[in-house]
């Protein structure tokens, strides 16, 4: 194992839910014992936004750390891909992370993003075409999480993965092995894979860096109360519900929950939902990983273990596995 000292979030996993698969996840979540709500659903468009302000944000770390490990390090993540190989980025969103990558890549085959949201996903296509343009992209609109293919012409080349922004972390670990398992069924035997994954540190700092002083993290957390309201026919007051974020030590993970500040009921496409004074919603889980923690995890789906990059701090991490 090789750790560079270097000096970097979560990818939005879905934007454009299907209406009736919207109702039937909350209508379940809000039905359990321990209310939830998917964290899938944070970003519509507000959500997205405010997302990309948690980013630039002093306490939050992940994304200038991996963006800093990405730019130091790029030259030699870039060496470990075959020359004219397909990339493949699963969740892709925003080019801004794989531009680290592209720059290094002047005999780069072909890139594909992958994303569940089309207009987003062509409109980031086209944008990267004008800066690229001698670079083959092939845009797939899919859910990273379940099997699709490659397009037409690129089954049999040499193909790599990329996941950054510790996407990982947002899967239960059971769940985060099957979905490295299926990376490797979609890129084939040989692939290589690059991943973004966040340490674990101090509680002060994580906590931090999910319930900020200026309050971005709270609103982008009640914005996904706003949207039942709006998409779902909901009835929540999304002031009655304070944001919330703890590091769970035994298992790793930063929660996020929607604390209610009183005792109400609530309407969703005319369902109620009662809730205690204090009673809240689990919105999301950002696990932390050590970095053996994380390589045991990813040999345990099937990969060889390659190269890893960390900050001078080792906040975050970036992994090289590969697939035999």
């Amino acid at each position: 194992m090789t750790i560079k000292p270097v000096f970097a979030d979560a990818t939005p996993i879905s934007r454009l839910p299907d209406d009736r698969t919207f109702l039937d996840d909350v209508v379940s979540g809000l039905s359990a014992t321990q209310k939830s709500l998917p964290a899938k659903y944070f970003y519509d468009a507000a959500g997205s936004e405010l997302f990309e302000a948690i980013t630039r944000l002093p306490e939050y770390y992940p994304t200038r750390t991996e963006l800093g490990i990405l730019d130091a390090a790029g030259p030699e993540i870039a060496a470990l891909l075959p020359r004219a190989a397909t990339l493949v980025e699963f969740g892709s969103g925003s080019t801004a992370k794989v531009r680290r990558l592209l720059r290094h890549l002047p005999d780069l085959g072909a890139y594909v993003p992958v994303d569940v949201s089309e207009t987003f996903l062509r409109s980031e296509a086209e944008i990267l075409r004008a800066d690229f343009p001698a670079l083959r992209i092939e845009p797939v609109a899919a859910d990273f999480t379940k099997p699709f293919a490659l397009p037409d012409g690129l089954e049999s080349t040499d193909v790599a993965g990329f996941f950054p922004g510790s996407t990982i972390g947002n899967f239960e670990p059971a769940e985060a092995r099957r979905l490295l398992a299926q990376f490797g069924a979609v890129l084939g035997p040989g692939a290589g894979l690059i991943v973004g994954v966040d340490l674990v540190k101090d509680r002060a700092v994580l906590e931090a860096a999910y319930d900020d002083a200026a309050g971005v993290t709270g609103a982008f957390n009640r914005n996904l109360l706003t949207r039942i309201n709006r998409e779902l026919g909901g009835d929540f007051a999304a002031g009655s519900f304070a944001h919330r974020a703890l590091f769970n030590e035994r298992e790793s993970r930063i929660e996020m929950h929607l604390v209610s500040a009183r005792a109400q009921t609530v309407e969703v496409a005319g369902r109620p939902f009662r809730f205690a004074d204090g009673e809240t919603i689990h919105t999301e889980n950002s696990y932390k990983y050590t970095v053996d923690g994380f390589r045991s995890l990813a040999a345990s789906a099937g990969w060889t273990l390659g190269t890893v990059w960390t900050d001078p701090e080792r906040l975050f991490s970036v992994h090289a596995l590969n697939r035999a």
